[in-house]
């Protein structure tokens, strides 16, 4: 039978970006810390870390936020970075301001550039990064382009060739499939993530990429209705659609 984990009031809530362990003692002290309705007053007692925890723990009359392993999709808005150093709007500042002094830190899966919009997933979960990136999964990413030029009909064919290879590059891209919409829109699914690797292929065929947004990734689209700048919390379920 696994060991359930356990641990201190104050080291899992400043762990979780609630404040610094002499802060949360004095909400502790407050009664601002509840479990199943009980006042937990001294936040150096030990709990289980039980999956139910953010059902049955509040903070300040909230649910507590949940805890490490959680994986956010956003639609990410057009104007901002997927970086936790530059300057300007960044994807972080969309969230929960706590979340940002979170431990492990909530990094965004892959980058989205600052004008492409679209699905763009974050989380506190280095292995499950590290396995959505991981080109040995070929989790396939589907973009919306709009194109500047027309496009001339040889694209589709060059792009599922596996044989272009990206300006000041080496190796050949992996196949990748083009589905024309128009005569400047296309749906284009790659298995990689190399630098502004959509925007340099469409400039290799002598185009040049206006507007880029991101619709899937692996089985995942956006939820109908959702506005750029939205997010929501993954289930179990929804993140193994990932995979699929």
């Amino acid at each position: 039978m696994a060991k359930i984990r356990t641990s201190r009031i104050d080291k899992l809530l400043s762990s979780m970006g609630y404040g610094s362990r002499s802060e949360i003692a004095r909400m502790a002290k407050t009664g601002a810390i509840t479990l199943d309705a009980t006042k937990l007053l001294d936040a150096t007692k030990h709990i289980p870390i039980d999956p139910d925890l953010p059902t049955r723990m509040k903070i300040n009359g909230e649910a507590l936020d949940p805890i490490s392993g959680m994986v956010i999709l956003m639609n990410k808005p057009l104007g901002t970075t997927c970086s936790h150093k530059e300057t300007g709007a960044l994807v972080y500042d969309l969230l929960p301001k706590r979340w940002n002094r979170r431990n492990p830190a909530i990094s965004t899966i892959g980058r989205l550039d600052k004008q492409t919009s679209g699905l763009l997933l974050l989380t506190d979960d280095g292995d499950l990064l590290h396995r959505v990136i991981s080109p040995k999964r070929h989790v396939k990413k589907t973009y919306r382009a709009k194109l500047a030029r027309p496009l001339d009909g040889t694209e589709g064919d060059l792009f599922a060739s596996g044989h272009l290879i990206l300006d000041g590059e080496e190796k050949p891209l992996a196949p990748a499939e083009l589905d024309v919409i128009s005569e400047t829109k296309a749906l284009l699914r790659v298995t990689e993530g190399r630098y502004h690797q959509v925007r340099r292929m469409f400039a290799a065929t002598g185009n040049h990429v206006k507007e880029l947004h991101r619709e899937r990734l692996g089985g995942l689209s956006l939820p109908d209705g959702m506005a750029p700048g939205q997010w929501t919390l993954l289930s179990t379920e929804e993140i193994a659609m990932i995979f699929q």
